[in-house]
């Protein structure tokens, strides 16, 4: 089988490179049989790929030790929902992940634009058939999932501790989902510049493509940004981890580019923003690619040291050169069609947009290399933390959600002041209305970067609903349709803006969960035995008992839990019981001892999570190490380094019992957080409004507009 996985990657590396070629001359002398070719070479690539991967899922589901990378993710007591998920939990198996998945929509882009661009498409294809040959070479050459260990260990050490969560099913191959699909308008950017086609044809071929990548990668973020909270006990859900930011800054500039390509496609304008955006999109999810796979930088959720650096390195500096070259050389193609008529226009606010978003990036970027920049100038790596990140962040993200409730409403080219008076009344009404209610509570004021996020999410909700309002009361004016049915089909009829509106309304929820949750979170660290209370912004922490069991998974001793129940009052009355627990998973190391070992391999937090519309208890245990150590010795003194498995197995219960009779004090962590869930909330508001967008429009027939209709629908604009 592993002959058969290599086989096909061979074959796929060299059916790319033959596409390349075909795709090269295709474009070159407009040979529409060589187009096809290349076309077919993707077909067989992804065909080859698919073949590939089905080897490496086979031989995880079967647990073939025989395979390295299965021997070291996976093992005869992993769950069966966590084999298929470890085939791309390796290294190599993600970067088979990332060829199976660029291939793919590669395939169906080059299928969907075969009649279509027929200048532009085999350039387009000429590079995406590149990017496979890359990534086909790195697993050849450098990292093949299917190297052979002789000889063959009867058991696998296992998927990764921290890796055992649902999320793993599905946060990863988003992430790559949304890497592989921005590579699709980035090639059609560099054919469109190749062949000097600067209209705005390439962005309507690849706009569901872009925007479906921007969908799958913000539901990655988003998912490890859950899983963050709910598993790595540290209390957070963004800690501006090298490898976290990675993934931001394609999203951040994708979320540019779908904002920019609608001035170009309206006015012709910002062809060089565009192609600029997408190009540095499509480097930057190579780069975080690469971020997760080099080790250069220390990020939690890295692979480590490897040998792929340098060839990421110089795929990505060839990258980099050459869309520079092109845009410099494409300029005067490139110049807008018209200019800006006005500073207080839509297209102004879609550049002042662009500018947040680019300045964000860059600070990122800048930020996350850092320790690296300082150790080549001071020889020292220097960690900067999140304090440092938020400063800087923070006045653009609140920037950024103002201008996502102006855009919408302001008119294209030049408002006039009775415009701007009719468009913003209901917004800045809604904002004046949140800063008063705030001021009043109090408690507020001392933080005005959190009231600024308030004030600026009334005001987005405050354009979202007045356009919807409008639309809906236009729609029933004209159709005669009751108002909710014709909110529905005003949705309906126009996807994509209202879509866009959705979009909008989630993220300035997301944003206010963000700074209500930070803002005003409430954390105590406290030390306390069964039967004693803490109290929390209120809320008192009653520890009431001691946890402890094993885990056993066929005859194998596969976790031991120490945890704690708690209960949870306020004023009086029952809030909620939670459970939390410290997973210790036991180190191969049989020296260690029969109850030992476990507590010098890897180790896992379970959080008590109490999550509300308003607030969140979180609860962390930490059990008492001396404690631990005491029992330890005792049991692994008598049992010696001998043990059998079945006297392991009574030594670790027994360890259990005594833990857990013998009251022992814990350390806990207690958040009180307001408003983590409409983080949450928000970002599904996002990804529904994408899913909107995204979903094709239903096909109308035109139809004889009245005299009498016009002129109730402007009647109906006209009071709104």
């Amino acid at each position: 089988m592993a002959t058969l996985g290599r086989a096909c990657l061979i074959l796929a590396l060299a059916v790319a490179v033959y596409g390349v070629l075909a795709s090269v001359r295709a474009a070159r002398t407009r040979d529409r049989a060589w187009a096809a070719s290349g076309r077919r070479a993707m077909y067989a690539v992804a065909g080859l790929t698919v073949a590939a991967f089905a080897v490496l899922e086979a031989a995880f589901l079967r647990s073939d030790f025989s395979f390295a990378v299965v021997a070291t993710h996976s093992s005869t007591t992993t769950p069966t929902f966590y084999k298929a998920a470890a085939a791309w939990s390796s290294q190599e198996g993600s970067l088979l992940l990332w060829l199976l998945l660029l291939s793919l929509a590669s395939s169906g882009v080059l299928f969907a634009t075969r009649r279509r661009m027929r200048d532009v498409t085999p350039w387009a294809g000429a590079v995406l058939l590149g990017f496979a040959g890359f990534f086909a070479g790195l697993l050849v050459f450098s990292a093949s999932p299917f190297g052979l260990l002789s000889p063959v260990p009867a058991e696998g050490t296992g998927l990764m501790p921290l890796l055992r969560h649902p999320s793993m099913m599905i946060h990863p191959p988003m992430l790559y989902a949304g890497y592989t699909l921005f590579t699709v308008p980035f090639a059609f950017a560099i054919g469109a510049l190749i062949e000097r086609r600067v209209d705005a044809e390439w962005i309507t071929a690849t706009r569901r493509f872009a925007l479906a990548a921007w969908l799958f990668l913000g539901i990655g973020i988003l998912l490890g940004a859950r899983w963050s909270y709910s598993e790595l006990g540290w209390g957070g859900y963004w800690a501006w981890d090298p490898v976290e930011n990675a993934s931001l800054l394609p999203w951040l500039t994708g979320t540019a580019f779908l904002h920019s390509v609608m001035i170009q496609e309206r006015r012709g304008m910002l062809k060089v923003w565009n192609v600029s955006l997408i190009l540095g999109t499509g480097i930057l999810a190579i780069l975080g690619t690469f971020l997760v796979r080099s080790g250069i930088l220390d990020s939690i959720h890295a692979f480590g040291a490897s040998t792929l650096g340098t060839p990421f390195v110089l795929f990505i500096a060839v990258l980099l050169i050459g869309s520079v070259a092109l845009v410099v050389s494409r300029r005067e193609a490139l110049r807008s069609e018209h200019r800006l008529d006005s500073m207080l226009s839509r297209e102004a606010i879609f550049v002042f947009n662009n500018i947040v978003l680019v300045a964000m990036a860059f600070v990122i970027l800048f930020l996350t290399f850092f320790p690296l920049i300082a150790e080549a100038v001071t020889g020292e790596k220097r960690a900067l933390g999140p304090p440092l990140f938020d400063r800087f962040t923070v006045p653009l993200t609140l920037a950024l959600v103002l201008l996502s409730g102006i855009g919408p409403v302001i008119a294209w080219r030049r408002a006039t002041p009775a415009s701007v008076k009719r468009s913003f009344r209901v917004p800045v009404g809604a904002a004046l209305v949140v800063l008063v209610g705030l001021l009043a509570a109090g408690g507020v004021a001392s933080r005005p970067l959190a009231l600024g996020m308030f004030v600026a999410g009334a005001f987005v909700a405050g354009t979202v609903g007045q356009e919807l309002w409008r639309g809906a009361r236009a729609r029933r004016a004209m159709s005669g349709e009751r108002l909710p049915l014709a909110l529905v089909q005003v949705v309906r009829r126009n996807r994509r803006r209202y879509g866009g509106y959705a979009i909008h309304l989630g993220m300035a929820v997301l944003f206010v969960g963000v700074a209500a949750s930070t803002a005003f979170q409430e954390t105590s660290d406290v030390r306390i035995r069964p039967g004693q209370t803490t109290t929390v912004d209120g809320y008192e922490i009653r520890y009431v008992r001691a946890t402890a069991a094993v885990d056993v998974r066929a005859e194998r001793l596969e976790r031991l839990r120490l945890g704690a129940d708690l209960q949870v009052t306020k004023d009086g009355r029952q809030v909620a019981a939670l459970h939390t627990e410290r997973g210790y998973y036991p180190s191969f190391d049989p020296s260690l001892g029969a109850v030992g070992r476990f507590f010098q391999g890897e180790a896992t937090s379970e959080v008590g999570l109490d999550a509300g519309a308003f607030r969140d208890v979180w609860t962390v245990v930490s059990p008492d190490q001396q404690i631990i150590d005491q029992v330890v010795d005792g049991v692994d003194r008598r049992l010696g380094p001998d043990a059998s498995p079945e006297q392991a197995f009574r030594a670790a219960v027994g360890f259990t019992e005594v833990y857990r009779q013998g009251g022992p004090e814990a350390t806990f962590r207690v958040l009180i957080s307001p408003m983590v869930t409409w983080v949450w909330v928000g970002a599904l508001m996002v990804f529904g409004g994408g899913i909107v967008c995204l979903w094709p429009a239903p096909r109308t027939v035109p139809s004889r507009a009245t005299a009498g209709y016009a002129a109730r629908v402007a009647r109906e604009l006209g009071r709104a």
